[in-house]
């Protein structure tokens, strides 16, 4: 009777484990799973952040998908450390047509502006008023708090046209970064392999030929 007892007490226990363990594998899939995804999510490329989860035009524009046939616009991380402190950025007002490629942004610098350019057509759809107000922003958090416009696009097509292939991104930020860095030749080594990263006043000091130079070249402006 005893050993009968022993028996199922040890069926019981294994039952038990075996419930447990149903539940264990799968979160620790979904962890491995999210923990992927803030890899990815936080890719630094030759010194830049560049989140892997937006759509980039050649001329270091981001876009992403908001809601149907609405996208978010902003500045990628090198057009914002290139930009630099700027004074004054000034938008395109809401209601406004833009065309992809068109000269929409600029960025004001001690008398002196760059400008940059949609990577998406359509009708502005909101602008980042804060933004205005605060230009730093742009250099602070160029994915978040700094975003530039959103964009209605009647076409749901066409905001992928022209833009990078994900596959692309690396060597198009890869070649970015050299002609960057040839304008500021000392921060090169910041791209080292241990995840150097960019100073975000790179170019606060660049005369503003350069700057203006650096932007036409690496702006498509």
């Amino acid at each position: 009777m005893v050993v009968l007892l022993v028996i199922v007490t040890f069926a019981v226990f294994i039952a038990i484990d075996l419930v447990l363990s149903r539940h264990r594998v799968p979160i620790a899939a979904v962890a491995a799973q999210e923990a992927e995804k803030v890899a990815v999510g936080q890719e630094v490329l030759s010194g830049f952040h560049i989140p892997a989860n937006l759509k980039y035009h050649p001329g270091h524009t981001w876009m992403q998908k908001e809601r149907k046939n609405v996208h978010r616009v902003g500045a990628d991380e090198l057009a914002a450390v290139l930009a630099g402190p700027v004074d004054r950025i000034e938008l395109p007002t809401p209601g406004q047509w833009v065309r992809q490629g068109q000269k929409v942004f600029a960025f004001f610098r001690g008398g002196e502006k760059i400008e940059m350019i949609s990577p998406v057509e359509g009708e502005v759809v909101e602008v980042n008023r804060e933004l205005a107000e605060n230009p730093r922003l742009l250099l602070e958090d160029p994915y978040g708090q700094g975003w530039l416009i959103t964009v209605f696009s009647p076409d749901e097509e066409s905001p992928a046209r022209n833009l990078l292939p994900s596959s692309l991104v690396p060597a198009w930020i890869r070649e970015s970064a050299e002609v960057f860095y040839k304008f500021q030749p000392q921060l090169a080594g910041a791209t080292a392999a241990d995840g150097g990263r960019a100073s975000k006043d790179a170019t606060a000091a660049l005369p503003a030929d350069r700057w203006k130079e650096a932007a036409r070249l690496l702006l498509l402006s």
